[in-house]
């Protein structure tokens, strides 16, 4: 049964503070199926767009038998790739379980620091190297600097972090790398400075890099400028409008011991974007872009997707 969750949404939803109709995406396929693993972390980072910390419960911990349903219903309907993020997927006791799981029937990726907590369990990465489908890894490398990586996340957390992807690399993972966006930054460049660094430590240099603008800890109240639907015509067209992730994924997470499926991977903090409590009730959905970091999206084409 339906889930309906358009009578608790706010006049917000449909149209902006101005009255102007809200931009919005309808959803054209569903590709990409991610599961929020909790957002308990080994690491407290101040920019965490979770707000992840560790013991930190936001978001729940997962099982597998929270994910087996959504994983059997994902391939039923022809989804993709299964993705995982947090928090930090291995603090999560059933992850290497999960990705057995999962890598039997998708490809599967998996967003990690890459630090201690993935660094205790590289003993039980080795039986994932040849799933029936492959598994990779996407570690956090905010800045191609040590000392500026290490201020927010650690003294020592930037060698572990390429330690971590050195060691995937080596035997046989596929991986990539996400870094930070910063204002008005020539990212060409920033890109060649991750070339240097992946070439310095035997890394190919060719590493897909995914580069993040600061999207603000969860429940922040930046002001952006609104997303209508005349900014989705006149400045996006029907191909980029297929490409904003809410058009071909979703997230699952865990809230108040309850699995729900929410629009994306960035708006788990605002229960507007929660859809249902399984794949089917989800579809069909317009998503508006009533979040904050739907301007993200909209601006610089933001996306935790690597399809």
């Amino acid at each position: 049964m339906l889930m309906r969750r358009k009578p608790e949404r706010g006049a917000d939803w449909l149209t902006t503070p101005t009255g102007q109709p809200r931009g919005y995406i309808m959803p054209h396929t569903l590709d990409e199926l991610w599961f929020h693993t909790g957002t308990a972390c080994n690491l407290s980072c101040p920019f965490c767009l979770e707000g992840s910390t560790p013991g930190d419960s936001r978001i729940e911990r997962i099982k597998l038998s929270d994910l087996q349903p959504f994983i059997d219903e994902a391939v039923a309907l022809g989804v993709k790739q299964f993705s995982f993020t947090g928090g930090e997927p291995f603090i999560i006791r059933d992850i290497i379980d999960i990705l057995v799981c999962a890598s039997r029937h998708l490809p599967c990726l998996v967003l990690t620091n890459g630090t201690d907590v993935m660094h205790k369990r590289l003993h039980q990465l080795r039986q994932l190297i040849d799933t029936k489908n492959p598994i990779s890894f996407r570690i956090s490398i905010d800045f191609a600097d040590e000392d500026q990586h290490d201020a927010s996340r650690g003294a020592g957390n930037f060698k572990k972090s390429l330690a971590g992807l050195k060691y995937l690399h080596d035997i046989g993972f596929g991986i990539s790398v996400a870094r930070q966006m910063v204002p008005e930054q020539d990212s060409d460049a920033v890109d060649e400075r991750y070339r240097t660094l992946f070439a310095d430590h035997g890394l190919p240099t060719d590493l897909r890099i995914i580069s993040f603008p600061d999207f603000d800890i969860p429940d922040s109240t930046r002001e952006v400028p609104a997303v209508t639907e005349d900014c989705m015509t006149r400045y996006q067209n029907e191909t980029t409008r297929r490409q904003f992730m809410c058009a071909f994924s979703k997230m699952v997470v865990k809230k108040a011991g309850r699995m729900q499926v929410y629009a994306c991977t960035l708006v788990d903090d605002d229960d507007d974007y929660s859809l249902g409590n399984s794949l089917a009730e989800s579809n069909g959905q317009q998503i508006r872009m009533q979040h904050q970091r739907c301007y993200s999206c909209f601006k610089f084409g933001s996306s935790c997707s690597e399809i």
